[in-house]
């Protein structure tokens, strides 16, 4: 009989063991608290330049597929005056060769500004394209920011 004994006080304290102490769950709450901390923290830099390739894409392909079949139509691309509007709706005295809209419409860019619009183009000069298409960026001036087709 002197074996049962132990054999109980064995059990009993495996039982107390077999849970977690106050400390360890408070350590591993505040644990899953920093890691949560870093992680909201880091959604602005994960996500913050997605901004910029959506201002990218539209200044390099999007406006691209209603300039040229305009250019095909009218002859020569919009004027700054005209502006990408001339996508949308006929320019004055110019019903009659265009074959729009080119595009649905025009969209802001990310930060809620028009998109610019320049022909001839200044940043294009030697290239194939001579318009330029841009976005003011997040400072929404025209400064070294700017996301253009150049």
């Amino acid at each position: 009989m002197n074996n049962c004994p132990s054999l109980l006080s064995s059990k009993h304290s495996n039982a107390r063991r077999s849970g977690f102490s106050l400390i360890e769950i408070l350590f591993v709450i505040g644990l899953i608290a920093l890691l949560l901390t870093l992680v909201v923290g880091n959604i602005g830099g994960i996500f913050g330049g997605q901004q910029e390739k959506v201002a990218d894409i539209f200044v390099k392909q999007t406006v691209k597929l209603g300039v040229v079949p305009y250019k095909l139509d009218m002859g020569n691309y919009p004027t700054t005056e005209q502006g990408l509007q001339a996508l949308i709706k006929a320019p004055a005295g110019k019903e009659g060769k265009w074959k729009g809209p080119y595009l649905e419409e025009l969209p802001m860019d990310p930060w809620d500004n028009p998109y610019q619009y320049r022909f001839p183009g200044t940043k294009n000069i030697n290239g194939a394209k001579g318009y330029d298409v841009w976005s003011l960026g997040a400072d929404g001036v025209e400064s070294a920011d700017d996301i253009g087709n150049w």
